[in-house]
């Protein structure tokens, strides 16, 4: 095996292209998805965004990192690589993933200039940390790099050495959907479904329906730049999220 200090990928000698780890790949991807979500449902429930902020940087240093110097270098590769090191190497084609986390590097890019530069709040941000949210869960959950399904769409030389073998295995070998299995999930649905309609039902009042109403507070006036900017804009009306846009906005 022969490395450099500036290369992607590893060059082994069974192989004809640069390869990585899967297994730390899907490791390193879990602990990234891991520290996206608690930022996300943080700014989505308490308005608060410095978590978020602080995460697009490191995210951005990251896959600057892996990109263009070497994803040995990167450091949540480097974990990822410390927590399966007594698993036997996986090695996948490295130009597929380069794409796929060239994808990666553009949505860090665009959050750095929307949320950490310019403070900038709505719903594309929402969209851009929910892809990112989704391309990491299914690589870590399922092994599906879905910047890999995409860069066939952009290369003539299709990906090779895909996780599990699905670029080399045969449509014909894949375990088919059988319908037993898809009425099961369907059945199990709707029993959580019911199951979520009663406990929601049979829940206790809350503490604050049976808390004495306080006393009215003396009026206060407004200024009408700040009564401006806290005016709710349409989307949010449409989405139902009133109260939570103005708990992202700071408006009372």
């Amino acid at each position: 095996m022969t490395n450099s200090s500036f290369q992607f990928g590893q060059k082994v000698p069974e192989y004809d292209i640069p390869v990585l780890n899967e297994r730390a790949v899907r490791a390193s991807a879990g602990i990234l998805f891991f520290w996206a979500l608690i930022c996300f449902m943080n700014a989505w429930l308490t308005g608060n965004f410095q978590p978020t902020r602080v995460f697009v940087v490191s995210f951005l240093i990251e896959f600057t990192t892996r990109i263009f110097i070497n994803p040995r270098f990167a450091p949540v590769m480097i974990l990822g690589e410390w927590a399966v090191r007594k698993q036997q190497p996986e090695w996948v084609g490295a130009p597929q993933k380069r794409f796929a986390w060239a994808i990666g590097f553009v949505l860090a890019t665009t959050m750095l200039y929307l949320v950490v530069l310019n403070n900038v709040i709505g719903p594309i941000n929402l969209l851009v940390c929910a892809l990112c949210l989704i391309l990491l869960f299914f690589e870590t959950a399922f092994g599906i790099c879905i910047g890999c399904m995409v860069y066939n769409w952009f290369n003539k030389e299709k990906a090779q050495l895909c996780p599990g073998g699905v670029c080399e295995l045969p449509s014909i070998q894949m375990s088919p959907i059988r319908l037993s299995q898809v009425i099961l999930v369907t059945a199990f649905a709707f029993a959580i479904a019911g199951i979520a309609q009663w406990v929601y039902s049979t829940a206790p009042k809350r503490a604050a329906e049976f808390e004495k109403p306080v006393a009215a507070q003396p009026t206060v006036s407004v200024d009408p730049a700040e009564a401006e900017r806290c005016k709710i804009p349409d989307f949010a009306k449409a989405m139902g999220h009133e109260e939570k846009w103005k708990l992202h906005n700071n408006c009372k």
